[in-house]
């Protein structure tokens, strides 16, 4: 089995995987990269201002010859006016 890493990045910089994972093949690698998206996009999400704004993350994966995928991931919040509760229904 080959080890791959998975690089996130986003636009506060690049957190580089030091460890990696051994997996089998391309399948393993993609889904471990769409648990890696989404799991950065859920916090990215979370934590975000809600006055709005757009967000574009990556996964960039190698292995020991270099780049093998990237998986990115982009948002954008979008705030309305808060509707006040009226009496009537």
């Amino acid at each position: 089995m080959a080890r791959y890493y998975f690089d996130l990045t986003d636009e506060h910089g690049a957190a580089l995987d030091e460890e990696g994972l051994e997996l089998s093949n391309m399948r393993a690698v993609q889904a471990e990269a769409a648990k890696s998206v989404g799991d950065m996009a859920r916090d990215a999400i979370i934590s975000a201002p809600a006055t709005g704004g757009r967000r574009r993350m990556a996964i960039d994966v190698r292995d020991a010859g270099g780049p093998v995928m990237q998986v990115t991931f982009s948002f954008a919040i979008e705030t309305f006016n808060a509707r006040t509760p009226s009496g009537d229904h």
